[in-house]
């Protein structure tokens, strides 16, 4: 034997064979579950902005007392109230919008349509740290599987429905 001769490789593993059929199926049906959940927990978070909203009107029409004699300029006061009405409007109607894409993205999942959105939807669920991001970061990591876009190109399996 040469002394420089390199070692001998070690035996190649055999190679999991890619999942596919029903661990996919089994994966968007739970990822379908999350995106509802996710749905839920962000249309009731919705409702903090509220509070600013209810808030700007209340400054507006006047049953909140507010002490103008600090303001430099008696519009002040009612910017303010507009600031907290309009800010509060944004927000609460942007999240609801977050929480229907989120939803209508579940039901996309579970029938097996719409992959841009389902990626997009996953996308804006990685806002919402913590669970959102790890809800968003694997169906991200499932939807890019090229069984799962397979499953997306041929369309829904779904059973025939009864009236």
């Amino acid at each position: 034997m040469d002394a420089l001769a390199p070692p001998p490789l070690p035996p190649r593993m055999p190679m999991a064979p890619p999942r596919g059929g029903q661990d996919d199926a089994a994966q968007l049906r739970l990822l379908s579950v999350l995106h509802y959940v996710m749905a839920g927990f962000t249309a009731l978070f919705s409702l903090f902005p509220v509070i600013y909203l209810v808030l700007g009107i209340a400054v507006l029409s006047g049953a909140m007392p507010v002490d103008s004699s600090t303001a430099s300029s008696p519009g002040e006061v009612q910017l303010m109230g507009w600031v907290f009405t309009g800010l509060g409007a944004v927000f609460f109607v942007g999240m609801l919008a977050m929480a229907g894409l989120v939803g209508y993205a579940g039901r996309c999942l579970a029938r097996e349509q719409r992959h841009t959105l389902c990626m997009v939807a996953a996308g804006v669920c990685c806002m919402f740290m913590p669970l959102g991001t790890i809800l968003g970061v694997f169906t991200l990591v499932t939807l890019t599987r090229t069984s799962v876009r397979e499953r997306f190109a041929h369309g829904a399996t779904l059973p025939p429905s009864t009236p």
